[in-house]
């Protein structure tokens, strides 16, 4: 081979310089046909053969180089699609390795973020008006409260001394410094003798420290065991600041709320409404303080009987959520100078059936308010939840939150099925009544109930399915001491204050581990023991037994021998043991959270109802 072919066959040709036209030499492109049709009129107009044959021509020519530019575009499309699948490939093999690297605690951890992620995505909790608007506060509320000069003068050492002696979590900007006497809180003298009545003398921890940051107009998260005192913490600082609006320039009919409380439960609401009512009652006896009208606002009761309250300017408003959106879209009620909103058992008023209900609830509030959300279980993800939702929020946390009360002996016991009405019978033995027995299933409590009647036990059954009159009457016999024994469902574990009650009876293991942590609450309240005694066998879901493994294990409890056989499958993996971010639960992660999976049911079902019935009614 010579050497001009050589140089010719590895001489390469010229890279094509490209010329950016100018709009002005831009020229919009015409379609092929229409290109056809101008030349054969063109070409007609010549009438000439020749004209007519060098058409002919060109029609070829145009032709063979459309079919030669389709050819190009079909294998250069080829070209494109081999290596888009060569590149996935590489990216699916360079995955598969590095997954093969990663251990199956690390795969897990992954994916508890990604499902942590998922469920976090929701909107803050806030008004449709203020989202819709983009209202933002950046600046909490104020109060004319300003602590004793004393305590302002107090190092931040010293508080955070005070903090650690108390087992107290404090999270935030700028903390108000705790206050270990109510004198100093600046309570009324009134106030003050009436709790030292009921052998309240000293402040519990997240009453120490809750209080002033209510008092400071701050929003705030307070997690607390049962039993600790959360009730006074947030009534206290409404009962001051309606007060307070009171004395500048008395409510008429049709003014007020200045705050509102909203419970999940009648039973709740209607005991928060009794100390509400006691306190305020307290102070005005005295002579000279104002008297302070309270609405209780929640399904089974006639808002008739307390008409004379809303023929008055109303101070204070304890609802659950169903009633108020009643009475608010009913215009009994406005928010129009609400300005304090707290949420009692906040994880279950936030979590689950709920959301929706509050959303709706905020809509109706026009103006900045102070928010405040408690609850003895509120996990990870709620309190993450709440503080997007908070103005510069306050998180104060006694203990782990979902952690059980140490003031409470837990007992586990394992009883067959059929075993367990004698040894429910056994049990009862144990202590002096009053006694309350748990059981998740209604139809179990109404024969649990029944059992004890025959066998001559003077005991009470309330759950959901009954009448409200039913269920006032069990808990007004059963505080009284009229009855020895309340057989509950999971309505009477939230909250519900029973004086002197030494022993509860978990008769069947709820799913979700944070039920059982309100369940055994109902005992070693205010400082008070007591024992918890659970029931548990073979129809116990082994994930709910690992998890009241670890919650002894925490609370330094004995851990009896059928439980120390259950293994971790984490632990064989090598991974961390954290507690599940939704419920609180020490024993699984979020992948298997059965309080997850019971919400994703419950939404599926919803959507499939509201699918059949066209969203209507």
């Amino acid at each position: 081979m010579s050497d001009s072919a050589k140089r010719r066959r590895v001489q390469r040709s010229p890279s094509p310089q490209y010329k950016i036209e100018s709009d002005e030499e831009y020229e919009p492109y015409v379609p092929v046909a229409q290109r056809r049709q101008a030349k054969l009129a063109k070409l007609s107009a010549w009438g000439s053969s020749t004209a007519r044959d060098n058409f002919k021509e060109a029609r070829v020519d145009e032709e063979r180089e459309d079919e030669e530019q389709e050819e190009e575009r079909r294998r250069e499309k080829v070209r494109r699609g081999r290596a888009l699948l060569v590149e996935a490939q590489e990216v699916h093999s360079k995955k598969a390795s590095e997954d093969a690297k990663k251990t199956e605690a690390e795969k897990e951890e992954e994916e508890d973020a990604h499902i942590l992620a998922a469920i976090a995505s929701r909107k803050k909790l806030a008004s449709d008006r203020e989202l819709a608007k983009g209202i933002e506060y950046t600046e909490t509320l104020r109060t004319s409260w300003v602590p004793p000069r004393y305590i302002r003068a107090r190092s931040e050492e010293k508080n955070q001394k005070i903090r650690e002696t108390h087992h107290i979590i404090v999270d935030g900007q700028d903390i108000p410094a705790p206050i270990d006497s109510f004198e100093d809180m600046k309570i009324p003298q009134p106030l003050l003798k009436f709790l030292k009545s009921k052998r309240i003398t000293t402040p519990t921890p997240i009453q120490l420290q809750g209080i002033p940051v209510a008092f400071s107009g701050r929003d705030m998260i307070g997690i607390a065991f049962t039993g600790s005192g959360k009730t006074l913490a947030f009534c206290l600082p409404l009962i001051m600041l309606a007060l307070e609006d009171e004395s500048k320039l008395p409510f008429v009919r049709g003014e007020g709320p200045i705050g509102v409380i909203l419970c999940p439960s009648r039973e709740l609401a209607s005991q928060t409404y009794e100390n509400v009512v006691q306190w305020a009652e307290a102070l005005s006896n005295s002579g000279n303080y104002p008297r302070l009208n309270t609405l209780l606002c929640m399904g089974g009761i006639s808002m008739s009987e307390q008409s004379h309250v809303l023929n008055k300017g109303i101070h204070i408003v304890v609802a659950t959520p169903g009633r108020l959106i009643d009475m608010l879209e009913k215009r009994k009620l406005n928010f129009d100078s609400c300005k304090f909103f707290c949420m009692d058992e906040a994880d279950r008023m936030v979590d689950l059936g709920f959301e929706d209900d509050v959303r709706n609830i905020m809509s109706f509030f026009k103006r900045q308010r102070q928010t405040l959300l408690f609850s003895a279980t509120m996990p990870r993800k709620i309190q993450d939840f709440a503080q997007q939702s908070l103005i510069r929020p306050v998180l104060v946390n006694v203990g782990r939150a979902g952690a059980a009360n140490l003031d409470v002996l837990q007992v586990v016991e394992y009883v067959k099925q059929e075993a367990k009405m004698v040894y429910l019978l056994e049990c009862l033995q144990k202590t002096a009544p009053p006694v309350i027995v748990f059981s998740d299933n209604k139809n179990e409590v109404d024969d649990i109930q029944e059992y004890l009647l025959l066998k001559g036990v003077e005991a009470v059954a309330i759950h959901g399915s009954k009448a409200q009159e039913e269920r006032q009457y069990a808990i007004k016999s059963f505080k009284s001491g009229a009855k020895d024994v309340m057989v509950a469902s999971g309505v009477a574990s939230k909250g519900l204050d029973f004086n002197d009650i030494q022993h509860v009876i978990i008769f069947s293991m709820p799913k979700e581990i944070e039920d059982y942590v309100h369940q055994i609450g109902r005992t070693g309240r205010s400082g008070k023991t007591g024992i918890a005694t659970s029931f548990v066998n073979m129809n116990t879901p082994e994930q709910t037994l690992l998890d009241l493994k670890y919650l002894l294990m925490e609370a330094a409890q004995k851990v009896p021998p059928f439980l120390q056989t259950i293994e971790d499958p984490r632990a064989a993996q090598g991974g961390s043991l954290k507690g599940c971010p939704v419920c609180g639960g020490l024993g699984h992660s979020i992948s298997n959270c059965p309080k997850l999976e019971d919400t994703q049911r419950r939404q599926m079902a919803s959507h499939r109802t509201s699918q059949d019935t066209g969203g209507g009614y």
